[in-house]
């Protein structure tokens, strides 16, 4: 007989079970912290794993729809992750993307501290974790997490294998949740001072958030401006002594034999009539009127003869064989240009 027939025996065989999941003591050993929509994959379900987070059971739920696969407390790395899964579920979904995570990712001190930030409280600290999520999720805020919604996320990072927004955006997260003025000054210093981002990057966010309109919150961007000016100047110096320019004269004032004031530069070189100035706008109220006054100054110098350059902070930092180059164009293509006005230079 063809055992390999349809019917055998005059019965139609039982049909094949499927395979059973794989035992549940295969999870515990690689990822710790998992989502009812990553546990369903392993083919566990929700009676095994209510079963399972049953007091004195081996797992807990740690959020809704979040489960630690071990008692005990939850550590710094597990907590994250377990805050990105609860975040990160799309929405009439249980499928997971990018890692489970969607659109989720870390903000605030968390973010901070990932980026090491010695002025941020360490991981461990944190009762609370931020997560920025679409504004059209109808999540809550819940357990240690909470929710920051935003219309339009910004583009994630990654930093220890998860995503984080990028600094400017996580300080001004920060800085929304902070009454301390000491704290917030330090915050913003180092993120400067340790090269993390430039000040108009992050008094851009801030001022997106609505918080300078919080005293203390004025108080440290104008440090952190002033701050970054001086390390603009820095690099600036490095600039010109690295790439072998010129000497030019620094931080003076421009006027007029006998007449009105022409504004200050930050480098001028006087046999070449070219200027260089540090574009150290930040993006606050009123910062039309802060450009037009740039405007204004540019346009007269220029009608004067002077060229004008202005390099923004970070072009400093990122680009500055770039920066040189344009510098040295101004000052060799001084010859092949009328004669500028004479003008008076005053130290600033």
């Amino acid at each position: 007989m063809n055992h390999n027939s349809p019917t055998y025996g005059g019965q139609t065989p039982s049909p094949v079970p499927p395979a059973s999941p794989r035992p549940l003591h295969h999870l515990s050993g690689t990822r710790r912290v998992l989502s009812v929509a990553q546990l369903r994959e392993h083919g566990v379900t929700a009676a095994a794993t209510a079963e399972r987070c049953r007091a004195g059971g081996p797992w807990q739920q740690f959020l809704p729809g979040v489960f630690l696969l071990h008692p005990g407390p939850a550590t710094s790395e597990e907590r994250l992750h377990a805050a990105l899964l609860y975040a990160g579920r799309p929405a009439g979904t249980s499928v997971p993307q990018q890692k489970g995570f969607g659109d989720a990712m870390i903000t605030g001190l968390a973010a901070l501290a990932l980026y090491g930030f010695s002025s941020a409280p360490p991981l461990p600290a944190l009762e609370q974790i931020d997560v920025i999520v679409p504004s059209t999720r109808r999540l809550r805020s819940v357990g240690c997490v909470r929710l920051v919604r935003a219309h339009t996320p910004p583009i994630a990072e990654e930093v220890t294998g998860v995503p984080v927004a990028p600094v400017a955006r996580a300080l001004a997260d920060a800085v929304a949740q902070l009454a301390d003025a000491g704290t917030v000054r330090r915050l913003l210093s180092e993120a400067v001072r340790g090269g993390h981002c430039e000040p108009a990057a992050a008094v851009r966010e801030l001022t997106l958030a609505r918080l300078l309109n919080r005293p203390h919150v004025v108080d440290a961007v104008d440090s952190l401006l002033a701050e970054g000016r001086a390390i603009a100047e820095d690099r600036l110096y490095r600039l010109v002594r690295e790439h072998q320019l010129p000497d030019p004269v620094w931080n003076v004032d421009l006027r007029l034999p006998g007449g009105p004031h022409l504004g200050g530069v930050d480098a001028y070189w006087p046999d070449h009539a070219v200027a260089v100035e540090l574009d150290t706008r930040a993006p606050r109220q009123g910062e039309d009127e802060q450009w037009s006054e740039y405007a204004r100054k540019r346009e007269h110098l220029e009608r004067l003869g002077l060229t004008v350059v202005y390099i923004t902070p970070r072009k400093l930092r990122d680009h500055p064989e770039q920066q040189a180059t344009v510098i040295r164009t101004a000052l060799t293509a001084s010859g092949d240009r009328e004669p500028a006005a004479y003008v008076v230079v005053l130290p600033r």
